[in-house]
């Protein structure tokens, strides 16, 4: 399918996203209590709440342990608690957690890093819908609220939806709840839908627009939106799944397929997941240390990168001052011309010139002294005077 140009970042492969809604009073004593309990169990490492004044309006919390064998990996998570919502103190909730390698669906919720794990829990609410995600949850009676709430849930980019067609109705052995047969890691992740025997039609008339058809008996995973890459409502349709108390494998495998496609991160999602990374508290000792050695590398990098600045706008100053003095210098000579010498001695330098020119040249002899004013060769002249002159025998008699 073509790429949007406005396409969002695609969940990371070491991310968890979800969210959720506590319905009740006192969600924040309630975060404090059960991060308090699983620091004292060993269920997190350690947790820290960040100061109001920092996050408002939200409340924030984050928690970090170590899942898997061994050292384990690092898990890092970040919760935002918003304020409470008018008279029913009703508060929402969004979680992101990371990991240091790509996420195993075998490792524990990470809601569970934060909330308490009780039956009906107050905090495990779809906000969108009001459901329980890990629960059975029956369709509303009325088919216009079925078709309402298809099409909602059909669209939601957080939880994995499905939709369960019971083509009898069952005993106790087929209220098992779908997630009770999915890995940790995906059971609060997931809403189940239960359309009772005659509600075949109805269901399937609220998602003709999608695509999807729920098999009478059987199971289908809604795309969800955007709708991920690589989805086929034929390849997410189970065409029987037995409520008998047996591990509906073909339905479990779709789940599981359904999450490993790349989604995009819902827009609160990205916020949270920029929020977890640029600006988290809860660091051990060598981690601090390694961001103050990151902090003084970047310190030493830009001030060298200043004064080399520094450097280059001394020189280019420094150049800007000569070239200016040198352009007054040749103004002031033009506007200011030396004082012009008298016409005679301006000839007289010029034939000067023109003189010494020729004697270099051997085109011309010196010129002799005259007496009187008189001319040589003239009748007041001298023999001796002109003929050595000339270089010619003077004549006796």
């Amino acid at each position: 399918m073509p790429i949007s140009a406005t396409a969002r970042p695609t969940v990371p492969p070491t991310v968890r996203t979800t969210r959720g809604r506590y319905v009740g009073e006192g969600a924040d004593d309630t975060l404090r209590r059960s991060l308090a309990a699983l620091r004292a169990s060993g269920g997190i490492d350690d947790f820290l709440e960040l100061p109001a004044d920092d996050t408002k309006p939200d409340l924030v919390f984050e928690s970090r342990t170590r899942f898997g064998d061994g050292v384990g990996v690092t898990v890092r998570a970040r919760l935002a608690l918003s304020p409470a919502k008018g008279r029913t103190q009703e508060r929402d909730w969004l979680l992101v957690a990371e990991a240091e390698r790509p996420w195993d669906p075998s490792w524990p919720s990470p809601v569970t890093l934060f909330w308490p794990p009780e039956p009906d829990a107050a905090w495990n609410h779809d906000p969108a819908s009001g459901l329980r995600p890990g629960e059975i949850n029956p369709l509303p009676e009325d088919d216009k609220d079925v078709r309402r709430l298809l099409r909602d849930c059909a669209r939601d980019p957080w939880y994995v939806h499905v939709v369960v067609h019971e083509a009898m109705t069952p005993d106790e052995r087929g209220h098992v709840p779908l997630a009770h047969w999915l890995p940790p890691g995906l059971r609060h992740r997931v809403v189940e839908h239960r359309a009772a025997p005659q509600q075949a039609r109805v269901t399937n008339w609220a998602l003709r627009d999608f695509g999807v058809e729920v098999p009478r008996g059987g199971a289908a995973v809604l795309p969800g939106r955007p709708v991920p890459q690589g989805y086929e409502p034929d390849a997410f349709a189970v065409r029987a799944v037995f409520l008998d108390g047996t591990e509906p494998t073909d339905l479990v495998d779709a789940v599981l397929r359904h999450d490993a496609l790349p989604r995009e991160l819902p827009e609160r999602a990205e916020e949270a997941l920029t929020a977890l990374r640029e600006d988290w508290h809860l660091l051990t000792l060598a981690e601090e240390l390694e961001r103050e050695r990151a902090l003084v590398a970047m310190y030493a990098e830009a001030l060298d990168a200043m004064t080399k600045s520094r450097d280059l706008y001394r020189e280019a100053a420094e150049r800007a001052h000569e070239a200016l003095a040198a352009y007054r210098e040749t103004q002031g000579a033009a506007l200011n011309p030396g004082p012009a010498a008298p016409a005679a001695d301006a000839r007289a330098v010029a034939a000067a010139d023109a003189h010494a020119g020729a004697l270099e040249a051997g085109r011309v002899a010196p010129r002799p002294a005259l007496r009187g004013g008189a001319h040589r060769g003239g009748p007041g002249a001298r023999a001796g005077d002109g003929g050595a002159g000339q270089g010619v025998t003077p004549r006796h008699g």
